[in-house]
């Protein structure tokens, strides 16, 4: 999302960080650079003027013109004050002293309300809850069965009373099933418009009056841009919010919603929605987006979510065999697949300090090629994938016509495996592999 922002923010920091002084003029020219950029990439306008601000207030107060490494200071106050516009410390669901938990949703339609219902409570029984959905959306036609759909994807049971009309009811009578079958969280999908109206308001006010949720989550499509800002603002002014969800923070808008809501709502941002699938929901770390956008890399939530995609025992597995030479395209297999529930392959190089700086604009990670990695080795039998020498001329053609490739695609294929198991045959020190593995 923020690829264009990064661009020019990267070029910014190396510009700042390769000059050996800075004076007052040279600052004032990188923070004009700097308002520039963000005001390209969608901030609102007043939020660009005071960040802009507050960097030249610190900047001015600090001298960083006196330090011995200026722009390394400059990049160190742009680091912190973007932390800051996007709400400071992380901020993580705050849990009833006495169960349940009531997470009231609340959104227009289209923004991926119900999807994120599911991710959310998807998200909380992998953490050890016992999460319920509560269905409150009565009117649109099918709401409750798509509820119902995400509930089993997550496996996670909803909550509908048969007939219902009435959501505040509902959601009342839902909370006390809840509470008899022993959830501890309750997960509330409540109606949505397609644009804000006094009936929708007058209905979210009084189920937040009824049932007084420890949570009210606002969720806010992140490529609506500055739309998405204007609806943040007129739900923050009519209903007591108490943090959002950004969903299609993987799309390709500017990001000028993300860094522009929470300074214009006051609340902050709990969770971001990275992707289609019902695991790719994260909580929101501003100080990791921060680094994320200045090009500096994510290195923590890499490692998180290859935690999640990769146990221990299966790392260590993987160790072992490299350390042996007994690492297969079979093993190679599973590790592209493993990689890829991690999620984009562009998202997670973009989480490599110093990866985003060195891409060129427009340069991306191509999926289709890896989807035909995965058809070239599919095709290969059992004994082919385990010792790849055996693969002669006539297996090559087979092996083509079976993926839908050439046999050059499967020479390059077989050469460039060739090669990187001969490069981990140099990796023995457990500094440089195990350090990386889950676990460690």
């Amino acid at each position: 999302m923020f690829e264009g922002l990064q661009a020019r923010l990267g070029e910014i920091v190396r510009k700042v960080t390769g000059r050996g002084t800075l004076t007052p003029d040279d600052v004032d020219a990188t923070l004009r650079e700097v308002r520039l950029a963000l005001l390209e990439a969608d901030v609102n306008f007043k939020v660009v003027k005071q960040f802009v601000e507050r960097i030249r207030a610190a900047a001015v107060g600090q001298e960083v013109w006196k330090h011995l490494s200026p722009g390394q200071q400059v990049v160190k106050i742009v680091h912190q004050e973007l932390t800051a516009l996007l709400g400071g410390p992380a901020r993580e669901l705050k849990f009833a002293p006495h169960p349940p938990t009531v997470i009231l949703l609340i959104g227009l339609h289209g923004v991926g309300k119900t999807t994120t219902a599911g991710k959310v409570a998807g998200l909380l029984r992998r953490r050890g809850r016992n999460p319920v959905l509560v269905a409150a959306d009565l009117k649109r036609p099918a709401a409750v069965q798509q509820l119902e759909v995400v509930g089993a994807a997550v496996s996670v049971p909803v909550l509908a009373p048969n007939g219902a009309t009435d959501p505040v009811a509902a959601v009342r009578a839902g909370i006390d099933r809840a509470t008899a079958d022993g959830h501890d969280v309750v997960i509330i999908d409540s109606a949505g418009r397609l644009h804000i109206d006094d009936e929708l308001m007058a209905e979210l006010a009084a189920m937040h009056e009824a049932v007084r949720p420890h949570e009210a989550l606002l969720v806010l499509d992140a490529m609506a841009g500055q739309d998405a800002v204007r609806m943040a603002e007129q739900f923050s002014a009519r209903l007591p919010l108490d943090g959002l969800i950004l969903t299609k923070m993987d799309g390709d808008a500017r990001g000028g919603a993300a860094l522009s809501v929470v300074a214009t709502t006051g609340k902050p941002i709990v969770f971001i929605g990275v992707g289609e699938r019902f695991e790719a929901l994260e909580v929101f770390h501003p100080d990791r987006m921060a680094s994320r956008i200045l090009g500096m890399g994510d290195m923590l939530t890499l490692i998180e979510r290859a935690e999640q995609a990769v146990s221990a025992e299966r790392a260590a597995e993987i160790e072992k065999k490299l350390r042996k030479q007994q690492f297969t395209l079979g093993d190679f297999l599973e590790q592209l697949r493993e990689v890829r529930q991690m999620g984009p392959l562009d998202q997670l190089l973009d989480m490599i300090p110093g990866f985003a700086r060195a891409k060129l604009p427009g340069m991306s990670v191509d999926e289709k090629q890896v989807r035909r990695i995965e058809a070239m080795i599919q095709s290969m039998t059992p004994e082919e994938r385990a010792q790849p020498a055996i693969i002669d001329g006539s297996r090559r053609r087979r092996i083509a016509r079976g993926s839908g490739t050439s046999v050059q695609e499967i020479n390059r294929l077989l050469k460039q495996f060739e090669q990187m198991r001969r490069m981990l045959r140099h990796v023995d020190d457990r500094s440089r592999f195990g350090r990386l593995l889950p676990g460690r």
